[in-house]
């Protein structure tokens, strides 16, 4: 049996104003929902939402993955 760890594939673009790097980064953090980490300048993207499904090999796996969520890692039982 395999266990395998996904989790949704979601990201946004965030719009802030700063005067400074320093408050830009300050207002891109406060604009980061809990869960989500900076992905890039203007990037964040959805790190919670974590599960796990099971399957007998590989293939089945593949076809477990729901649209939208990305495979992790996969590990044996």
């Amino acid at each position: 049996m395999l266990i395998g760890v996904i989790r949704p594939i979601e990201t946004r673009t965030i719009d802030v104003e700063a005067d400074t790097l320093e408050a830009l980064d300050a207002a891109v953090r406060a604009a980061t929902p809990a869960g989500w980490d900076r992905t890039g300048p203007r990037e964040i993207s959805r790190r919670d939402g974590v599960r796990e499904i099971e399957a007998q090999d590989l293939d089945a796996m593949a076809a477990l993955v729901p649209d939208g969520w990305q495979l992790l890692s996969v590990r044996r039982s």
